[in-house]
Order: C-alpha cells, then sequence, then structure tokens
C-alpha cells in the first residue's frame, strides 16, 4: 500500500489480520456522535460497504445512518436534491464523522464545503472527483447530446439490480459544482490503484498539498470490497485521533 500524507509518499504495511484492532480505545470511540455514510451513484443503503462499515462502528457503540439519496426517484435524481436530504439528516444526528463511497464521496466532500459545522471529518472512498467532466470522456458527445434529446438514459442499478432511468438534468445541475471541492476538514482518502471508474489520479490531485489529507492507494478496485477489513483498521485509528470527536456528545 501507498500512502500520501501532506503532499508526500510513503510505503506503509499494516497488518490487516488485526480485524478486531485490540489496540483502539473503545471509549475514545463513543465518543463519536453519529456517521453518516453515504452511499454511491446507482446504489443504496443495503450496499456491501454500507452494511461493513455500520457494523464495525455498532461494535464499538457508535450508530451509523445511511440514507437512501435515491428517495424512491432515481431517474429525477440531481446533486441538489441529494444534497438537501443530505444537509437535512446532517441537522438532524449531528455527525461526527461523514464518510461517502464513489459518488457518495464527492457529495460528502460538497456537503463539507457548503456545511463544514455539519461534516468534522471526511472518510472518503474512491471519491468521484471531477465530475461531470469524467461523464464527458465516459460517454462522449453523441450519447450526452442522445441523453439530452430523449430526456432520459438507463443505467445499471446495483442496489435494485436492473437498469433504470435518470433524466438528464443529473448531468446538468451537475455543472454548477466544483469537480474538487476545496475541503479544509480532516479527511480520510481510500483509493485503487486499480480503479477502473474513478481514475485514482483524482483522488492524488485533490490531496496533492493538502496538509488535511491523507491518501492511501490500495492494491484494489473501484469497489474496494476486498479490503474492506484494511480500510476499517485505518478508519478506526483516524477517528480515535481526532481532535474534535463530537458532533453532538461532549
Amino acid at each position: 500500500m501507498v500512502i500520501l500524507l501532506h503532499g508526500r509518499y510513503f510505503e506503509l504495511a499494516i497488518d490487516c489480520c488485526d480485524k478486531a484492532i485490540p489496540a483502539l480505545s473503545h471509549d475514545r470511540m463513543r465518543r463519536l456522535s453519529q456517521v453518516l455514510y453515504l452511499h454511491g451513484f446507482a446504489s443504496g443503503p443495503s450496499s456491501t460497504k454500507a452494511n461493513f462499515f455500520s457494523s464495525r462502528f455498532a461494535e464499538v457503540g457508535v450508530e451509523a445512518t445511511i440514507p437512501d439519496l435515491n428517495e424512491d426517484d432515481f431517474e429525477g435524481l440531481n446533486i441538489t436534491r441529494e444534497l438537501e436530504l443530505i444537509h437535512g439528516v446532517s441537522r438532524e444526528i449531528k455527525p461526527s464523522v461523514v464518510m461517502g463511497s464513489s459518488h457518495g464521496g464527492y457529495l460528502a466532500a460538497l456537503h463539507a464545503c457548503q456545511h463544514p459545522e455539519l461534516a468534522p471529518a471526511l472518510v472518503l472512498m474512491a471519491p468521484g472527483f471531477g465530475f461531470p467532466g469524467r461523464w464527458d470522456d465516459k460517454l462522449g458527445s453523441k450519447r450526452l447530446a442522445e441523453w439530452k434529446h430523449t430526456g432520459s438514459m438507463p443505467f445499471f442499478h446495483y442496489g435494485a439490480h436492473c437498469f433504470k432511468q435518470v433524466g438528464y438534468q443529473f448531468y446538468e445541475d451537475a455543472q454548477q459544482y466544483d469537480p474538487f471541492p476545496p475541503v479544509k476538514q480532516p479527511t480520510l482518502i481510500f483509493h485503487g490503484k486499480g480503479d477502473e471508474a474513478v481514475d485514482a489520479e483524482l483522488s492524488k490531485e485533490f490531496a496533492a498539498g493538502k496538509p488535511n489529507v491523507e491518501l492511501h492507494l490500495l492494491d484494489s478496485d473501484h469497489g474496494l470490497t476486498d479490503v474492506m477489513d484494511e480500510m476499517w483498521a485505518v478508519t478506526a485509528r483516524f477517528c480515535e485521533g481526532l481532535e474534535t470527536v463530537s458532533g453532538g456528545k461532549a
């Protein structure tokens, strides 16, 4: 594994067999108020990583809230609507840490910039930086024009296990948002070196020169499901070491 701290890279070895993390202080972890977890695009609250991390936090007495960012209307999805939902949930639970996977990681960063008081720290997994420009390259001008003309396009929804339509407003609405949100909070990022959906170079670009960002490049793909124990070990220690660990508790 490679780690980038304050713009520099280091080799780091972690004993991934240490799944129970015995060195952690559970008392300190319990000082976290709540964790807000944001799932990715075309995913849902019952995703593999959402279930894994909510279970791990529960084991140390920390509740994780996982809102459904689709809101039963995947076709009408857009970033503005997602951020409004995230803001509302954050005001209610006052999380100590906001986690996000892929598009959810990008949303977490946008939310942290809009409402820093509601996002004291971030943990981002394969965050979808560079959006929507990445889709310009991925879809190409012809498919984007067809999407605009027809008003919707099918995407495979991993939570529903089928193709579902997404309106063009999703792409159009995204144009107003910074592809690399200037986050100031303590931020931990995991990115697979073999990520086929979001190039790890985007996380490297985001992290470069930022003393608040800790980037771990892992031997994995976009899903990162084969390194979840490793990510939990680092995430738990990151949370334990936060100077301010409570959004709602003393």
